[in-house]
């Protein structure tokens, strides 16, 4: 069975296992959302739903989503969340860019929760092993979801992915980013290429030291990937409770 094969199956099995009827995901025309809409189609066909949740956001983002929905065939909503992002930054304090950007990525899990109580249907996360690993998304942002297909996938592999299952060129190539606000990009807000961090993360995997990993890719490159690790384990894990 391949790669793809075990993933949409899984899908679709988590799906089942939950009692739900379907599941609903984020379009927002990046790699990584194509990519896992694309394999959980082939699991839910007509129990897919994508959203398209332009928020403040770059034009290109939405076309490219319904370029991916088109071509794959996916039944999508549209929900404009620019407004509801209006008022709510008319009643907070002023924000930095990061606060912004944030707050426009739980606002996309508020309405994809609000579709998956509609309609019974699980939220289909789409980070990957990249992100995951050095805490690259937004706690109860998009990394919150009932399932994460592309969570053993680092970055490398879901372009490989991608390439295989047919998601359109044009978004493959364009520089992976979350669109939280003009001009942000992965690697520039991490501050290491893909390739470097997932270097890194293999070679930690694989049990080589740090010193070794120093030597091969650089001890700042080193540092800032574990600097990462640590920094963002609260993120993947449940809140703490003091024993009492």
């Amino acid at each position: 069975m391949t790669v793809a094969n075990r993933i949409s199956a899984w899908i679709a099995e988590q799906v089942l296992i939950a009692g739900a009827k379907g599941g609903v995901l984020g379009l927002s025309g990046g790699i990584d959302s194509s990519l896992t809409a694309v394999l959980a189609k082939r699991a839910l066909d007509d129990g897919l739903l994508g959203l398209l949740m332009p928020c403040r956001s770059n034009p290109q983002d939405l076309a490219h989503g319904q370029l991916l929905a088109q071509k794959f065939h996916i039944r999508t909503e549209l929900v404009d969340l620019t407004p509801v992002c209006d008022a709510f930054l008319a009643v907070l304090p002023e924000g930095t860019r990061l606060s912004q950007g944030n707050l426009k990525a739980r606002l996309r899990m508020a309405a994809l929760y609000y579709h998956a109580n509609l309609y019974n249907y699980l939220v289909i996360g789409s980070s990957n092993r990249s992100e995951l690993a050095v805490g690259y998304f937004t706690k109860f942002g998009d990394g919150a979801a009932d399932i994460l297909p592309l969570g053993g996938l680092l970055k490398r592999q879901v372009r490989e992915l991608a390439r295989e299952l047919g998601v359109p060129q044009t978004i493959i190539e364009k520089p992976p980013s979350g669109g939280l606000w003009p001009g942000q990009t992965d690697e520039a807000e991490l501050g290491i290429s893909y390739n470097d961090a997932n270097a890194i993360l293999r070679g930690l995997e694989a049990g080589r030291s740090r010193k070794e990993l120093a030597e091969k890719l650089g001890p700042d490159k080193v540092s800032l990937v574990l600097g990462r690790i640590e920094a963002s384990r609260h993120k993947r894990q449940l809140a703490p409770t003091p024993d009492v």
